[in-house]
């Protein structure tokens, strides 16, 4: 099945940034689904809106304005709007990723099932804060990304019982884009933070430094500079009784990280070694939530990123560096190749679904 992924590029203050992409939301297939996630957000959990707006107007109170004017796009309550995306509180299913940080490159696989993927890229230079690029979810939050300044970032889930009061990943991510320009503010900010849910935070920059930090509501232990491969488990002594009992996919696919590490790779190079099956570590079983939908490897020096989605593709060329500097970038779509399952319909290129509809007429 072809599939594309829309590039979002934006210079806009934090409310016109949140409103365009509330109406460009309500235009896509994926909308629906959260209007269907509505109802069971609702009975799943509950946010406290004023602790979440206090946290905000601590660390980023941009994003306030963003979800407000989500909200008025969508022609939803801010507080609908701050429970559906703002990330606090919220529910998460187990997912699995894969990252290699070698010398200022950061590298990384976001493996999942395909229906619940959000399906953006964005480059977005705002008024206050780092300008950033990243895979979006859940509207305003990061999957991973790297900022102007050179720092890169994105998470690996471990466990989900048992969560605190906090933040889910994908905020988490947001914020120490838009906040960090190297890897000791980003350990600052992600000890700072409440964490609700138990996942790895892989982090690099453009000194060469780089670092996984091990964060759940129980607390937080960093791994600096000594490991600069991440999988879905946490390795250190202190919170290894978190895990999951079943780790044997999350320790082999570790195993093939450290095995295919290199210092100083080529960047194409890199991405071909987490992207192509035959490394053993771009998964294809979507069906139960563990293929491959996109890999990327973020240049943290140049300012170059190569993107791709599905498996043994072929990467897109990004200069961040160029565009936040000014300069335009055409491009507005990745396309990619994904299995035709269940659940993926939303991401199916348009002049894909025009030539089934035409075959079956």
């Amino acid at each position: 099945m072809d599939i594309g992924v829309d590039i979002i590029k934006s210079r806009e203050d934090a409310y016109l940034f949140g409103y365009h992409q509330g109406l460009a939301l309500k235009k896509m297939p994926v909308y629906q689904k959260h209007v269907k996630r509505r109802k069971k957000s609702i009975r799943q959990y509950t946010v406290n809106v004023a602790e979440f707006n206090s946290w905000m107007a601590d660390i980023q109170p941009s994003l306030l304005d963003e979800l407000e004017g989500l909200s008025q796009a969508l022609g939803w309550r801010l507080e609908d709007t701050i429970h559906e995306y703002g990330g606090y509180q919220d529910h998460w299913k187990r997912s699995g990723c894969s990252a290699m940080m070698p010398d200022g490159l950061y590298a990384r696989n976001y493996d999942y099932h395909p229906k619940t993927y959000d399906g953006r890229f964005v480059l977005y230079q705002p008024q206050k804060g780092y300008g950033h690029i990243g895979f979006a979810q859940r509207i305003i939050g990061r999957m991973d990304g790297m900022n102007q300044k050179g720092l890169a970032i994105g998470y690996h889930f471990v466990n989900r019982l048992k969560p605190g009061k906090g933040f889910i990943c994908t905020t988490i991510t947001r914020l120490v884009l838009e906040n960090c320009k190297d890897v000791p503010e980003a350990i600052r900010m992600l000890k700072y933070l409440p964490h609700r849910f138990a996942f790895n935070f892989s982090v690099a920059d453009r000194f060469g430094n780089a670092a996984v930090v091990e964060a759940s509501s129980k607390g937080v232990f960093i791994h600096n500079n000594d490991i600069r491969i991440c999988s879905n488990h946490f390795r250190s002594d202190e919170k290894a009784w978190e895990n999951r009992h079943f780790l044997e996919e999350t320790t082999n696919r570790l195993h093939n990280l450290n095995e295919g590490f290199v210092h100083h790779p080529n960047p194409l190079d890199l991405f071909y070694k987490i992207n192509h099956t035959k490394h053993q570590i771009a998964k294809t079983d979507y069906r139960n939530f563990a293929g491959t939908i996109h890999s990327v490897v973020y240049d943290t020096v140049t300012q170059h990123v190569y993107v791709g989605l599905g498996v043994n593709t072929q990467p897109l060329l990004i200069s961040f560096g160029d565009w936040i500097n000014g300069a335009p970038l055409y491009f507005s779509k990745l396309k990619g190749k994904l299995p035709d399952i269940e659940g993926a319909e939303h991401l199916r290129r348009f002049e894909d679904a025009k030539k089934r509809q035409h075959a079956s007429s």
